[in-house]
């Protein structure tokens, strides 16, 4: 063995696997699908509060995501302060007017109806936490930047992951994106390397919360099969 190859192999540790039977793998799928298929995405929150340790689950459950060159090019700011959400809803309305006022094409308008939006976003306040989830471009330590890989698509999945935590927790969110979003940064005054990916919010459902009665994909649109 090479002196290159056997610093690789004691970097190695053995996987830990616990193999399931193929029927218990198809229950286990099927429960998790039956029980995420319940995600929406929600608009109408309680101010009940969440406990912080829940948040932190869901970040580090969020965290476990495959990164580029395990790079982990992620940043998961969670905001409960009123003041600072205040702030947050103040510049996020006026971008949000803007683009409900010039900036968005007929056809977004249009396709938006069904959802009932407009620029107005009171969730911003009224939801316990918000989670406004950035992207580091580039690594910044000591002021020496290093490279990132693959950043778009990381932390698109994580994300995803974080989505599904909060789901898991008994939560409901709201994938907010905002464009412009550079006054996140500004207001939650983040370095320069880390830029908005998406924001958050999320707690309990309202008493009186309803969504859009809109339906999935089936399987055979979004899937095809080679076998």
């Amino acid at each position: 063995m090479d002196k290159a190859t056997k610093m690789i192999a004691e970097n190695f540790i053995p996987f830990e696997y616990e193999q399931l039977e193929p029927k218990d793998s198809l229950e286990r799928v099927k429960s998790f699908y039956n029980d995420i298929n319940k995600r929406r995405s929600l608009r109408m929150f309680s101010d009940k509060t969440v406990d912080r340790e829940v948040i932190e689950y869901v970040i580090k459950s969020a965290g476990t995501a495959p990164s580029g060159a395990h790079k982990q090019l992620w940043t998961f700011c969670a905001v409960s302060n009123p003041e600072i959400k205040a702030k947050i809803r103040e510049a996020a309305e006026k971008e949000e007017y803007e683009n409900y006022h010039g900036r968005m094409s007929e056809d977004w308008l249009e396709d938006l109806k069904v959802f009932g939006t407009d620029w107005h976003k009171p969730f911003l306040e009224i939801a316990p936490w918000l989670i406004i989830v950035f992207r580091k471009t580039y690594d910044l330590e000591d002021g020496i930047k290093s490279k990132n890989y693959c950043v778009q698509e990381s932390v698109g999945l994580a994300a995803g992951m974080l989505l599904t935590a909060i789901h898991r927790a008994g939560l409901v969110s709201l994938t907010h994106t905002l464009s412009p979003m550079n006054f996140l940064s500004k207001v939650l005054n983040r370095p320069e390397n880390e830029k908005p990916f998406l924001l958050i919010p999320f707690g309990y459902p309202a008493d009186n919360a309803e969504v859009p009665d809109i339906q999935r994909k089936p399987l055979e649109d979004i899937s095809v099969f080679y076998e």
